[in-house]
């Protein structure tokens, strides 16, 4: 069965202004989904990625090295999903009642070729 990793992109400071408790909710949430995905055998593996924005290599002439993956747009992706799905139709449905696009994230579907 095909494998998909889901990349859950959200604007930079997306959660700053919430309250611990609202926080604690939202990371229930995702707990939840995550554990629905892991119920019906679709799950592989999930982690949520640091605050920090990392860093992104260019392969350009400069070699340039910056902080985050997206410092220009200021959208950090937030956490990593793989999934095993029997197409694009079947891994988009398994996301559509991920908390993230709730929460004005978007999620990047893509094929993993083994």
């Amino acid at each position: 069965m095909p494998k998909y990793f889901l990349l859950l992109h959200e604007k930079e400071g997306r959660f700053t202004q919430f309250s611990p408790e609202e926080i604690q909710n939202v990371i229930e949430e995702y707990h939840a989904w995550g554990q629905g995905l892991e119920k019906s055998g679709n799950l592989l593996l999930s982690h949520k990625l640091t605050e920090d924005a990392g860093r992104s290599l260019s392969g350009s002439e400069e070699g340039m090295i910056v902080d985050g993956p997206f410092s220009e747009t200021k959208e950090v992706v937030g956490g990593v999903f793989l999934i095993e799905a029997e197409g694009y139709d079947q891994a988009v449905e398994l996301c559509r009642d991920c908390p993230h696009l709730g929460y004005g994230g978007r999620i990047e579907v893509r094929e993993v070729e083994i």
